[in-house]
């Protein structure tokens, strides 16, 4: 659920077709001026809004004054993902492993249904790309139902737009192919283009607008395109494309339940480039503290166990259901789920594994979604979630998180993150979020699956200090502690793109009305742990 950061572009190229007594309270806080350092970027959500004029999580403040000289117990943190680099420099001394196996030997040692399962497992096996499951619905035939006519029409539009924003890439692309040609290189800058002197209307149309991108999206807006184009083209030729069927790389049945002898331990998956998602997750949740390499994960004591159930699509209800219990039947005292759908004809099979981790007092971080939307609607639900009738919560341990910018005042809500007083329980950073990513790289990344692990960290930290809070608490207090909102915020994108969405009460935004703060937080656990 990672957010495409395409707006400048899209914008650009539509341009171009027409031419406690310690805990913090949010009252009198001012947010920083100007734009953040590159180190203050790097670890923004470590930081403090009272210390450092950034809406992190106070992060570095616990560690220094709560935490120093403490030691907790190991917690295992299932990451149900894309897949995760278990090789990567900054996160495989932090990776589960799996003492009841003996890697290698073919045998289901620990008798648990996965064979080898060293470091958790891959239920996609080979499947890399996947279509979203409104296709899968459509692609099923009309039934009659209001549930295919729903996903009918939201696949309409979703393939318009998609081959209007083809049309908008390949514009661009090709704009970009005939200055490099012109000039005979392949990087150029602003005062290139300002050199270019011409009769010629198209060139002219051309430096007009590459002098555009490059002024808003400065030296890497090629890389901007290439992950533009990436997003489309994958929408048309799998998310969208009707005639593709990746489970059969698989093999099993994702209508039947009880078929679960499927998968492998390849917890990367066939192409460990594919496992960025899953690997930048984890990263954020646990990459090693204070090594001079890379980002600093926010939970020390951690393990990693990786379980791939994610694809480039719509993650199937089937393996998301087992891939829960799997976290929970190894170890896992908190579950990051960065992933979610709109539509889920198998949803009972992920409820009722939510209900066996609350059995089992297992904590559920899950992202509310990048559509900017207000997900109490029925109209916009997201799922998995933790109601049957998207108003009354089933479970006591999922937390749903929605995403922050960096800039604290009415805007510090993403414009991408969804939204709800029902179904959104608190906020954590989620834009410009820097990790690992696979082949020991690092990557600023935004979504708010960036935001629930950013959560999902803190929630491991209680557990690793406090163990004997239960995963109600633990829910409890990330919404109970954290610093409250600016007063107004805005919500969602606006339907103009000129235009911002007017700023309303922030007790509209979420449940709690604040964002996740972890020594309040942990402040919060002592003394409830004490009771």
């Amino acid at each position: 659920m990672k957010k495409i950061n395409l707006t400048s572009l899209t914008l650009l190229a539509a341009l171009s077709f027409c031419l406690s007594a310690n805990a913090q309270t949010a009252t009198n806080y001012i947010g920083k001026k100007g734009e953040l350092s590159e180190p203050e970027l790097q670890r923004w959500s470590h930081l403090d809004l009272a210390k450092d004029s950034i809406p992190g999580m106070s992060v570095d403040k616990a560690y220094a004054e709560l935490l120093k000289g403490k030691k907790g117990v190991k917690v295992i943190v299932g990451v149900v993902d894309s897949g995760v680099d278990i090789d990567h420099e900054d996160l495989k001394a932090v990776i589960w492993t799996n003492k009841k196996e003996i890697a290698g030997n073919g045998i289901d040692d620990d008798k648990n249904g996965y064979i080898d399962d060293i470091h958790g497992w891959n239920f996609l096996g080979n499947d890399l790309h996947e279509t979203l499951e409104m296709t899968r619905i459509i692609k099923k035939g009309d039934d009659g139902s209001a549930t295919y006519k729903s996903a009918l029409a939201a696949y309409d539009e979703k393939y318009d737009k998609a081959m209007k924003d083809k049309k908008q890439v390949d514009f661009l692309i090709a704009t970009d192919k005939a200055i490099q040609k012109h000039l005979n290189k392949e990087n150029y800058t602003i005062e290139d283009l300002n050199g270019i002197v011409t009769t010629d209307a198209d060139l002219n149309k051309s430096k007009t607008i590459m002098t555009r991108i490059l002024t808003n999206a400065g030296p890497t807006f090629r890389a901007e395109i290439e992950d533009y184009s990436k997003y489309v083209y994958g929408q048309l030729n799998y998310n969208l494309n009707k005639e593709l069927d990746g489970r059969k790389a698989v093999g099993d049945n994702p209508e039947d339940i009880k078929d679960t002898k499927y998968g492998n331990n390849t917890v990367y998956g066939p192409d460990k480039e594919e496992a960025l998602h899953g690997t930048h997750v984890s990263g954020i949740i646990a990459q090693v503290r204070g090594n001079n390499i890379g980002g600093d994960g926010i939970a020390n004591n951690v393990e990693i166990m990786a379980v791939r159930a994610v694809p480039d699509g719509d993650e199937y209800d089937k393996d998301i259901a087992l891939a829960i219990r799997y976290a929970v039947d190894n170890g896992a005292k908190v579950i990051n789920g960065s992933f979610g759908k709109s539509y889920s004809p198998h949803k009972q099979w992920v409820f009722d594994a939510i209900k066996y981790a609350e059995k089992k007092d297992v904590l559920f971080v899950h992202a509310a979604g990048n559509d900017g939307n207000n997900i109490d609607l029925d109209e916009n639900i997201n799922f998995p979630n933790d109601s049957e009738d998207n108003k009354k919560e089933f479970a006591s341990n999922v937390l749903t998180v929605g995403a922050l910018n960096n800039k604290y005042g009415e805007n510090v809500i993403a414009d991408f993150s969804n939204y709800g007083t029902i179904n959104v329980d608190v906020y954590a950073p989620g834009t410009e979020i820097y990790a690992t990513v696979p082949n020991n790289k690092y990557k600023y990344e935004q979504g708010t699956s960036m935001a629930s692990p950013n959560a999902a960290g803190v929630a491991a930290l209680i557990r690793s200090y406090y163990p004997k809070l239960s995963a109600k608490q633990v829910k409890q207090i990330l919404m109970d502690s954290g610093t409250p909102l600016p007063a107004m915020v805005a919500l969602g994108e606006s339907p103009n793109p000129n235009e911002k969405p007017v700023p309303v009460s922030s007790t509209q935004s979420s449940k709690s009305a604040k964002m996740v703060n972890a020594y309040n937080a942990l402040l919060m656990a002592e003394k409830m742990s004490k009771k």
